[in-house]
């Protein structure tokens, strides 16, 4: 089987997308690029995690021409594929509907650095203009927002996470989730104290030598 190693990292984290309160159903995607072998391994679209198998993922080359797979490739294939050609130091893609991350999404703003961890990702994690799902709009809007960050929100729909690998960009999308629920949470008691742009430059420079996936 064709990028079998990827395909089966693949299933395995689609599934924890559930496992960890990420998403529900079948939202979200992921997608692993293989450039030595210019080949995308990609989530099916409407398929449910739960029953996923590696054969179920779709491979597609950096045109979106299906190459192996029986399956059609996620609804946000126009997503994947910009983020990939616009960004060569990006190997996978996890976009999730988590709770928290989306609902800041819905109000259309930015999640501030409310938490040293946001540095992961940020500074500041941009939130891209609404665009209906699987359209080029909400690519270029995605891309436009997400910069050379390592994530950014997508207005009224969710989370787009990347890295240069699966367990890297997974990790960013969990942490994302969770500085967003502390943003929420603090808003509630008050005014949430917000980090400067130093104390997160001093962060970001923190995490160079620290071994987090």
């Amino acid at each position: 089987m064709l990028l079998q190693q990827e395909r089966t990292d693949i299933v395995s984290y689609s599934k924890q997308l559930l496992a960890r309160g990420l998403t529900v159903g079948s939202g979200g995607n992921i997608s692993v690029y293989n450039r030595a072998e210019g080949l995308i391994a990609l989530t099916p679209s409407g398929l449910s995690y739960a029953g996923t198998a590696p054969e179920d993922i779709t491979l597609i080359d950096i045109d979106g021409k299906i190459t192996d797979g029986v399956r059609r490739p996620s609804s946000e294939i126009h997503m994947h594929l910009a983020v990939y050609r616009a960004r060569p130091d990006v190997n996978a893609i996890v976009h999730t509907h988590s709770l928290y991350a989306t609902a800041i999404s819905c109000t259309g703003r930015d999640l501030a650095p409310v938490h040293y961890l946001l540095a992961t990702a940020g500074p500041v994690v941009k939130c891209a203009p609404y665009a209906l799902f699987g359209t080029e709009e909400l690519a270029q809007n995605a891309l436009a927002a997400l910069g050379n960050r390592g994530a950014c929100l997508l207005g009224n729909h969710g989370v787009l996470a990347v890295g240069p690998t699966l367990p890297r960009a997974f990790t960013t999308a969990e942490l994302i989730e969770y500085v967003a629920k502390l943003f929420c949470v603090t808003k509630n008691l008050g005014a949430p104290h917000i980090l400067t742009e130093q104390q997160m430059r001093d962060a970001a420079q923190a995490f160079q030598s620290y071994p987090y996936q």
